[in-house]
């Protein structure tokens, strides 16, 4: 650090502090949480003003939070510390040139052709494959028929996407080329039929792997891929044998950076383990038998070295084993019978049931008879709308009543064969129950239904979970909630968790897996997107920030708070998150809970009413189109209108969600708040939370998703690039011309801290990019031309400059030496 000496150096950081504090003095032995009342939003604004002093180092909330006084923090910039600016990513520093308008009008064009022919094949296939499973006479006549048809569309639409890859790209190679080109057009073909694969739904099994062999991926034996995240250039990827790849792990050898597709190749030796909540970027290796811990990043052109562990994010070496369970006889024709087993169920039961079980039920109720003749002609008639209505309401009621049913009653029925601690072998009757259980208690229905509210701790205690004694705060848990198994987990009383909780109750090896019981301690809270693995060393009274990586070592934390990959201590509370205590307690508590309790219920009404009017809707154009066809007496028009369906249903589902969100809001944009969550505004703020926006993944890549964050509210800017973005407060949120959004980001305008919610904007600048996996916390500013790297935490009140590189969790700058 040159230029200044260290009582100069305290003396300019006791000023910046006075100023942004706003006291005359401020004694440089004052610990910053203790005695002056700062808290992380302060100290974000404090880090931003020194980063402008051109005479000291770059300062991070780390720093902040390691050396909590002026004179303890001007000791330790002065040593200025190589691993500072070892971590941080390379960056090209070009600032990315404007995109061109025509460019971007003309591939969304042809990506909208693109979709369109698919949805006309679709439809056409499909129809005919109906009008013949219906000319069945009998129940096996009609079984058989759905088989063979059902067997071929399965065949049909795992193969398509495989020779559609080889017939536009043939084998990819290391390349970049930009967004919105022939080339990208291309590549955005590939990635969405890839991804609409139902092979996705075999995730775990030995037929996956095959797939991905298909596509080019050289992938060795006995290599287990849990993660549904489909790598879209399979060529360059190269599993060795005996890998283990956990859920959640993003590797999908391709980045979006600075308006361009950069693919690059991805390499894990064999006998490697990549943890769960993962980010792998492109260029990058893993040796044999290393390990990259969960909640961590190996950011481009980083290789583990081999037998070494690796967690954090960047990552770094650790001592910390996160390969747990010993190994178990699992042999080639184990993994070759389980899958055989699994594509014989997929084609002789389920499928079938799907087609043939369907159609059997519809045309055994007289009062739908109108509707399920293509030759009545029916559609405008009252009779017609009547029987859709009746239509909707038996399946949305049945949805429901089976739905709870799967969830609550048929995994308990297969709990008694599992045991905790007991390793089995992948792949046979355990593993098959195992998966069946994660499968039924994560459906997200019902926790999307009950999440934030009271209601959502019956839910979790129906279906597994220990809760005992909980302290009821009217939010306990968010509307995203996941686990291994419902049945070993534990959560203390008085803790409340934020959203986006992955409980990893399960270890696995290349041929074995063992089931655990997690614990999370009492009177704890825990942030958002967070996996809380078995063996965790947190205790009661913790603060688990948003992003943190839970640790498996050391003693067990009590009383703090841990933030960052890897953690660091902080403040379990701060003087701001502790002004609306006082409705925490006593009779004024029991007053506002039963007042949200009210509210929350009345919600859930609301949104059942809306789900189902959704389906009604549905319903009512896709036996319009069905009427149509009819009409039409089949042939290319025909398959023209049920095409034409598929391509209406998904435009009404996105224009009546925004009209949703958009009357809730009153048409009028947020404001930031800083209130209680027993606050009435809090409770009609979580409303927002349940507006449905799954829909939006179909318009990822494409032009058209920023017309819909604009009529949603977002203040977007031009020829946006945004591969998979989730924006939660969308008018609290300004993204700039030629921005660059990667996939898996999350762009979230608020925060909840125990009993405190807080909002503000977020303000993203023209020709930035967030990497993969990024989180941008609230409070935020991000100059022009800057770049977050993959798997990053932007905190609240951080100010990027324009042309800045940060990475890590939490997202900090290269320290100037």
């Amino acid at each position: 650090m040159g230029g200044i000496s260290g009582a100069g150096t305290e003396s300019v950081l006791a000023e910046v502090l006075a100023g942004v504090v706003r006291k005359e003095h401020i004694p440089v032995d004052s610990h910053f949480f203790d005695d002056l009342g700062a808290n992380s939003l302060v100290m974000a604004h404090f880090c931003a003003r020194v980063r402008k002093q051109p005479d000291l180092p770059a300062v991070s909330m780390r720093d902040v939070y390691g050396h909590p006084t002026i004179r303890r923090l001007a000791a330790a910039l002065a040593e200025t510390p190589e691993e500072a600016t070892a971590q941080v990513p390379a960056q090209v520093t070009t600032v990315p040139e404007p995109g061109s308008t025509a460019r971007y009008i003309l591939c969304g064009a042809l990506q909208f052709v693109v979709f369109a022919l698919y949805c006309v094949l679709a439809g056409t296939v499909t129809a005919r494959g109906y009008e013949w499973i219906s000319a069945g006479e009998g129940v096996a006549d009609v079984y058989g028929r759905s088989v063979v048809f059902g067997g071929a569309l399965f065949v049909g639409m795992c193969v398509f996407p495989v020779l559609a890859k080889w017939l536009l790209v043939g084998r990819w190679k290391e390349t970049d080329f930009p967004v919105w080109s022939l080339a990208y057009v291309r590549f955005w073909t590939v990635k969405t039929l890839l991804r609409g694969n139902p092979m996705v739904l075999f995730v775990g099994n030995p037929v996956y792997v095959l797939y991905l062999r298909a596509l080019g991926a050289r992938i060795g034996p006995g290599v287990t891929i849990l993660t549904k995240d489909v790598p879209v250039c399979a060529d360059l990827l190269t599993v060795g044998a005996g890998t283990v790849i956990r859920k959640d792990c993003h590797l999908l050898c391709y980045e979006a950076h600075a308006g361009r597709i950069r693919t690059g190749s991805v390499t894990l030796g064999s006998g490697v383990y990549v943890g769960e909540n993962t980010v792998l970027g492109i260029d990058t290796s893993m040796g044999d038998g290393s390990q990259l811990g969960h909640a961590s990043a190996l950011y481009g052109g980083l290789a583990v070295p081999a037998g070494a562990r690796w967690h954090g994010s960047p990552a770094r070496p650790t001592d910390v084993d996160y390969a747990r369970v010993p190994p178990a006889r699992c042999g080639t024709s184990r993994r070759f019978g389980y899958g055989l087993v699994a594509l014989l169920q997929t084609v002789l039961l389920w499928v079938p049931l799907g087609l043939g079980g369907t159609y059997l039920v519809l045309d055994s109720v007289p009062a739908l008879d109108t509707l399920l003749d293509p030759a009545s002609q029916s559609l405008g008639s009252t009779r017609f709308y009547g029987e859709a209505l009746l239509l909707s309401v038996a399946m949305f009621g049945s949805f429901l009543l089976v739905g709870l049913t799967t969830v609550a009653v048929l995994p308990r029925l297969l709990k008694p064969f599992l045991r905790a601690d007991r390793v089995y072998p992948l792949y046979g009757f355990h593993y098959s129950l195992h998966r069946a259980i994660a499968r039924m208690t994560n459906l997200k229905f019902f926790k999307w239904l009950c999440g934030d509210s009271s209601y959502i701790v019956p839910y979790l205690r129906s279906i597994g979970y220990d809760l005992s004694e909980v302290e009821q705060t009217g939010s306990n848990f968010g509307t995203a909630v996941q686990h291994e198994t419902p049945y070993l987990v534990t959560v203390g009383t008085g803790t409340m968790v934020a959203d986006g909780l992955s409980v990893v109750n399960a270890d696995y090896s290349g041929t074995s897996f063992r089931l655990a019981h997690t614990t999370i301690g009492a009177h704890n809270f825990l942030g958002n997107h967070i996996a809380y693995p078995a063996g965790g060393r947190t205790g009661e009274n913790c603060l688990l920030a948003t992003k943190v990586l839970i640790p498996l070592d050391g003693e067990v934390r009590e009383g703090v708070g841990l933030l960052g990959s890897p953690p660091f201590e902080i403040p379990r509370t701060v003087e701001r998150d502790t002004r609306f205590d006082h409705l925490r307690e006593g009779d004024e508590l029991a007053r506002r809970l039963r007042a949200k309790n009210r509210f929350n219920l009345r919600s859930m009404g609301l949104f059942l009413f809306l789900r189902w009017l959704h389906w009604f809707m549905l319903t009512v154009l896709g036996f319009a189109s069905f009427d149509l066809y009819g009409a039409a007496d089949g042939g290319l028009v025909g398959g023209l209108l049920i095409g034409g369906y598929l391509v209406a249903a998904l435009l009404f589902t996105a224009a009546y969600w925004i009209l949703i969100e958009r009357t809730i809001c009153r048409f009028r944009p947020l404001k930031p708040r800083l209130c209680s969550i027993y606050d009435p505004y809090f409770w009609w703020h979580e409303r927002l939370w349940k507006v449905s926006d799954q829909h939006l993944a179909a318009f990822n890549g494409t032009p058209f998703k920023n017309v819909l964050w604009r009529l949603m509210g977002v203040r977007m800017g031009r020829r946006v690039f945004d591969d998979g973005t989730a924006i939660t407060e969308r008018s609290l949120t300004a993204i700039g011309d030629d921005a660059t959004l990667a996939a898996h980001t999350k762009v979230q305008a608020h925060s909840q801290e125990d009993g405190t919610f807080k909002s503000d904007h977020i303000t993203i600048g023209a020709g930035c990019t967030v990497g993969t996996g990024a989180l941008v916390h609230y409070g935020v500013s991000v100059g022009d031309g800057a770049v977050l790297a993959p798997d990053s935490f932007l905190m609240k009140g951080e100010e990027m400059p324009a042309g800045a590189h940060w990475g890590g969790n939490p997202a900090v700058a290269p320290r100037r030496a």
